[in-house]
């Protein structure tokens, strides 16, 4: 059964006096990593206007897959996510790599950002939030609330970001991916 990420993100300004609101409420730290997006093309269609992503992510230089298919018609961003870690056979993901462009697949561009996770726990019957403060490279500062949900739960889970992101003070979410921020930034 497929699972959807439901999240919104949020231009932060000032990540400490976040971080110390959500300690304030319990939130539970899940440490602090690197992450490298890199992001690629389909050679027959683009990702940009059906709305997809195809990326390798390495964590703290650990690689992983992960597809985002097309967003759902919905104010709080909703796709289904396919994500598996790379193995022993691809230590680094350079493998992974290289068999996408052998594919036709085309590089498109790499984000860089520090992201600081916290665990929520639902005050109802629902999926634990992960909150995550990202410091994004030549994109800027911002938080995300995140769920993970079934088909059958995703009302359920975007109430519940909504609600949580309201509770933080939180406003103006931001639409664009990181990936459409940094392209359109080197515009």
């Amino acid at each position: 059964m497929s699972q959807y990420e439901v999240e919104l993100k949020f231009p932060v300004a000032n990540l400490a006096a976040l971080r110390r609101q959500l300690i304030d409420r319990g939130a539970r730290p899940l440490g602090i990593q690197q992450h490298r997006d890199t992001y690629y093309n389909h050679p027959c269609r683009d990702f940009a206007e059906t709305h997809e992503a195809l990326r390798i992510r390495r964590v703290d230089d650990q690689p992983m897959i992960t597809y985002k298919g097309a967003k759902l018609d919905s104010p709080v961003k909703t796709r289904i996510e396919l994500e598996w870690a790379l193995g022993a056979g691809d230590v680094d993901g350079s493998n992974t790599e290289a068999m996408l462009v052998h594919l036709g697949f085309r590089r498109v561009a790499e984000v860089a950002k520090q992201r600081e996770s916290f665990a929520v726990q639902p005050e109802a019957p629902s999926s634990e939030l992960t909150v995550t403060l990202d410091d994004v490279q030549r994109v800027g500062t911002y938080a995300e609330i995140e769920c993970i949900a079934e088909a059958d739960g995703i009302g359920r889970a975007q109430e519940y970001v909504q609600a949580f992101a309201e509770s933080l003070g939180l406003q103006n979410p931001e639409k664009r991916s990181y990936l459409r921020m940094l392209l359109q930034a080197d515009g």
